[in-house]
């Protein structure tokens, strides 16, 4: 684990307008489980005491849209900064499927999105399985937690029923400046009142998923920004460069490239089809914009935990459910496995317990989070979860037994119609050490492969190349071996028969 030194600290606030203000003038510049003896939280036990948790989750946020990742040239996230400075920061998480909905319902019952059977932003067929998929907020009662939960939902278990998604407290703050801001006033009143038992406390932000209603208002169309304005792009020698990767990867499957078309019609959600490299340069900027709204929201959760002198008895995580491609490859939005919308911050931290630094492996977080915060908390997790415990690593211990890759699925169905076709395609991508594979449901070429070390903004697809055949042949090996132990049918199906064309 490289232990290089975090950038940035969190300044104390204690009211959202000051914590605003500092960020209006930033804009402006199979599990192998851990033995109970090596959990950090082995000390407090013994002294009888479990620590908080606190998950902080934002919508739509690329893993290196932090300035803690990419300097403070054109974006301040002091709030991230400071639990980067104080936690390991995580440089390989994925989602399990950058979408909302599949994602959460993931993360919060631990299971893979095609055992949730959530792969849309839709219920599945017949509703959840609620009796077979535990809720995140159900482990934590029965652990003998204190549950809430304030901010979006997008999860498949009923909101107004507690007994069967387990969070005792839900109510929202009254701010009219958004579903952001009233969720972080739900959390901070829930962390400054009495506790008598440890607290899972969940604040699920919006932004920066506002990106998607810019992009629209960029494209002209009429579009309000419900967690707050952001007024109007600088001169074009103030706006952030364009993606050094705008350009579709060479060679790209067949498919992917109709799916672009069919995203990107001009009555869809996504009408960025014609936009110019300085638009994308807007569309960026005002991305950094609203990650630095919920930024200050967090710096609100944060300060209210000082203030209530939790700070060293909570661990705190900070994720995304999947990331946005804001101009990478032309694409803007999720769902693609292109590493924007793919990868996701991921950050354990507990003030005087976790060394800063980076960690370098593999994790998935719609499958390793609920089993790190049970970990934590020491309470047992179920052989069926199959994800790993992070809380090892974050802690700075030696972990040598770990995972060689992560499995992402996607469903790209937010299409419209191209040449009298509505195309959907579904697939699945496996990242190991170097290289990314992905196989997809349609098309003449199915698959791509690329060298993440050699080619980190994925310009070039090698999966057609004989020097190559090698790799792409041992990483079909090991998507088939992750289907036959997960029950992944789809998987299997995709490839079934040495990946032929399947026409759509």
């Amino acid at each position: 684990m490289d232990r290089s030194e975090r950038m940035g600290t969190d300044k104390a606030a204690v009211s959202r307008r000051e914590v605003l203000a500092q960020a209006a003038g930033a804009a402006l510049a199979g599990p192998l489980l851990l033995s109970r003896a090596d959990r950090a939280v082995g000390a407090s036990k013994a002294a009888g005491k479990r620590p908080n948790i606190l998950l902080i989750m934002t919508d739509q946020q690329f893993a290196d849209v932090m300035s803690c990742r990419m300097g403070r040239q054109y974006l301040h996230t002091p709030a991230m900064d400071s639990l980067a400075a104080s936690g390991t920061l995580f440089t390989r998480a994925y989602s399990s499927n950058p979408l909302c909905m599949p994602l959460r319902n993931s993360l919060f019952t631990g299971r893979y999105p095609h055992e949730t059977r959530v792969t849309r932003n839709a219920n599945p067929q017949g509703g959840l399985d609620v009796a077979n998929l535990p809720c995140m907020g159900a482990y934590f009662r029965n652990a003998g937690y204190e549950t809430a939960y304030f901010g979006k939902w997008h999860l498949c278990f009923n909101q107004k029923n507690a007994r069967e998604h387990g969070f005792d407290v839900m109510n929202q703050g009254k701010s009219k400046d958004g579903p952001d801001a009233r969720a972080a006033d739900g959390a901070t009143a829930f962390i400054a009142r009495a506790h008598d038992k440890p607290f899972l406390l969940v604040a699920s932000f919006l932004n920066p998923h506002n990106i998607c209603e810019w992009a629209r208002r960029l494209a002209g169309r009429k579009q309000g920004l419900n967690c707050g304005e952001i007024g109007e792009p600088p001169a074009l020698d103030r706006l952030p460069p364009a993606p050094a990767n705008l350009d579709p990867p060479r060679d790209e499957p067949d498919g992917m490239t109709l799916i672009r078309r069919a995203y990107q019609v001009p009555d869809g959600s996504f009408p960025v089809a014609k936009f110019t490299a300085d638009d994308w340069r807007r569309h960026r900027w005002g991305y950094y914009r609203m990650t630095e709204l919920v930024d200050a929201e967090i710096a609100r959760l944060l300060a209210a935990l000082r203030k209530a002198g939790l700070e060293e008895d909570t661990l705190v995580v900070f994720t995304s459910d999947h990331g946005d491609c804001a101009g990478a490859h032309r694409f803007n939005q999720k769902t693609v496995f292109y590493e924007e919308s793919a990868r996701v911050p991921m950050i354990v931290s507990w003030k005087g317990r976790t060394p800063a630094g980076t960690c370098d492996k593999l994790v998935n977080t719609g499958v390793d989070i609920l089993p790190t915060l049970l970990d934590s908390a020491g309470a047992d997790i179920p052989a069926k979860l199959p994800g790993r415990s992070l809380l090892g690593l974050a802690m700075g211990k030696s972990v040598p037994e770990w995972r060689d890759f992560v499995i992402v699925q996607n469903d790209m169905c937010q299409t419209g119609t191209v040449d009298g076709l509505r195309p959907t395609m579904q697939g699945r991508m496996i990242r190991t050490a170097r290289y990314k594979y992905c196989v997809y449901s349609r098309g003449q070429r199915r698959e791509s492969l690329v060298d993440l070390q050699a080619d980190p903004l994925e310009t070039t697809d090698l999966a057609g190349q004989p020097a190559h055949r090698d790799t792409l042949l041992a990483h079909r090996q090991m998507l088939a071996r992750f289907a036959k132990e997960h029950n992944d049918k789809l998987a299997a199906e995709l490839l079934a028969d040495d990946v032929k064309p399947i026409p759509w």
